[in-house]
């Protein structure tokens, strides 16, 4: 019973947190964001001190079920093994091993100075949730995408708007690079031995182990009904279980309940501390009962949580790819309020770059900001009525703005170069910008004041300009525009 809850719950959480990175329409993210929200570091992150008690509420109460039930990137460790399991036809393959305490409290140890330096890479690549959401941006998003594409391509065949064409890109080398490697470590150890990175480099894993070790609801072991067959022992995947001493490691157990599932005897049940009996001394058990109250209690805290196409110029001509410019200062989303905010909070899950309808936001290549995210605007612009990136965001790295907001934030201000400029370079006339620009910032000017026979070229006022981009993606120059967005360091309302 208890292991049937924890996997039905376990599925319901792990489907629909991934189907927060692979909606790029964001539909999804206004009945279920709070799942990104209810994560153990985003919301360390954030401050949320609410989701952080119910956090620890539920660990002292029945252990780490969050590891095992909340956590996407615990859940797919699950399926991994499953899968292994099933793939070489062997059942009872773990085997009991001692605590690598060492190598635990190194990697929580880089997590708190990350968290405390505000080094955003660090955080970022030993983040457990946020590693899954690279793994499902990078990996599973494309064929996602592939499939989405393939659909709408049967779809407009058939005069239907019930799919459209998104495009598949990679939008970071070395994102996808250090996404690869992250998923070839935590598949090669589950494959192995299951929860061995889940118990031995997961940070979060051993901040919550410490709680774990309280725990009021724990499986127990009746030592007089156990016939050391280590049937239990093989079947625990956090390899936790000392058959020999009868003991079991509860800051690595993750409530699983695998062992109590194989246990033919009665010797395992998960349940609360109970008087002993002075005539039996044993302890009282109902398995039945406590499983039922362990399910109850989970689905209540559940609830409480509540293809590359040649661009071509009227059939003509090839359409030149922008190329990003070089920005002295990187541009960072309305809602972050400055770069020193983004690398503090961000732990670079990339739910706003999956979310992001415009193609703006990529992640950063910068090793100090290495995978949070960054705007370039060679595929499109950030348009001021959009604030999908801020509702979605879990850490606090993007505040929530209004559309209102937005409009009014300075991310950064647009600079001209003149020797990209289509009116200088072909002496034709253009202001592209200028009829583009949101904010009335870009106005067209004669090069020289007093020669009206000059061409007309932008003028920026930086005092207005919010930084959206617009102009730099619509300029027609090739491959460099000829106005581009330069970052500020703190975002300012205009």
């Amino acid at each position: 019973m208890l292991r049937k809850i924890r996997i039905s719950l376990a599925c319901v959480f792990f489907v629909l947190i991934t189907l927060l990175f692979l909606d790029f329409t964001g539909t999804l993210h206004t009945w279920f964001g709070w799942l990104a929200k209810i994560q153990f570091l985003p919301a360390l992150l954030s401050l949320n001190v609410v989701v952080l008690l119910v956090l620890v509420a539920l660990t002292l109460i029945f252990g780490r079920i969050y590891c095992s039930v909340i956590c996407p990137l615990g859940v797919f460790q699950d399926i991994v093994s499953w899968i292994s399991e099933r793939r070489k036809g062997k059942r009872h393959r773990f085997f009991n091993s001692a605590e690598k305490k060492f190598l635990r409290y190194f990697f929580l140890a880089l997590l708190i100075i990350g968290i405390v330096v505000g080094s955003g890479p660090l955080v970022a690549l030993l983040a457990p949730y946020s590693t899954y959401g690279r793994i499902v941006q990078n990996l599973f998003a494309p064929l996602y995408g592939w499939g989405n594409n393939f659909f709408a391509y049967l779809a407009e065949r058939a005069d239907s708007y019930a799919f459209y064409d998104k495009t598949v890109w990679i939008r970071s080398g070395l994102t996808f690079g250090i996404t690869v490697a992250s998923f070839a470590v935590v598949v090669v150890l589950a494959w192995l031995n299951g929860r061995t990175y889940c118990n031995t480099i997961c940070p979060v894993g051993t901040m919550l182990s410490f709680l774990a070790r309280f725990s009021w609801f724990k499986v127990r072991m009746d030592t007089k009904k156990c016939t050391s067959c280590t049937s239990c022992s093989r079947e625990c995947k956090a390899a936790c279980i000392d058959i020999g001493n009868h003991t079991i490691d509860y800051a690595r157990c993750v409530t699983c309940g695998n062992c109590i599932d194989q246990c033919k005897f009665g010797a395992l049940s998960y349940s609360r501390p109970k008087k002993q009996d002075p005539s039996t001394d044993e302890f009282e058990v109902n398995t039945s009962r406590r499983n039922f109250l362990l399910g109850t209690a989970l689905v209540t805290s559940s609830i409480a949580l509540a293809q590359d196409k040649k661009k071509v110029d009227g059939g003509l001509a090839v359409i030149e790819d922008k190329v990003a410019p070089r920005r002295a200062t990187p541009l960072t989303p309305p809602g972050s309020q400055s770069a020193k905010n983004m690398a503090r909070h961000c732990t670079a899950c990339q739910l706003c770059v999956s979310v992001c309808p415009n193609d703006v936001l990529r992640p950063s290549s910068n090793v100090f900001k290495l995978m949070q995210p960054t705007l370039s605007y060679e595929r499109g612009y950030c348009r001021p009525e959009c604030t999908k990136c801020s509702a979605v965001c879990p850490t606090g790295a993007i505040l929530k703005i209004t559309k209102e907001e937005k409009s009014s934030t300075q991310i950064g201000h647009a600079v001209w170069v003149g020797k990209n400029c289509i009116p200088l370079v072909d002496g034709v006339e253009c202001g592209n910008c200028a009829r583009h620009c949101p904010t009335g910032a870009i106005s067209m000017i004669h090069l020289e004041y007093q020669r009206d026979t000059d061409p007309l070229v932008p003028s920026v006022n930086t005092e207005i300009c919010i930084g959206c981009g617009a102009c730099e993606n619509l300029c027609p120059a090739r491959p460099f525009s000829a106005i581009y967005v330069e970052g500020h360091e703190v975002h300012r309302t205009v």
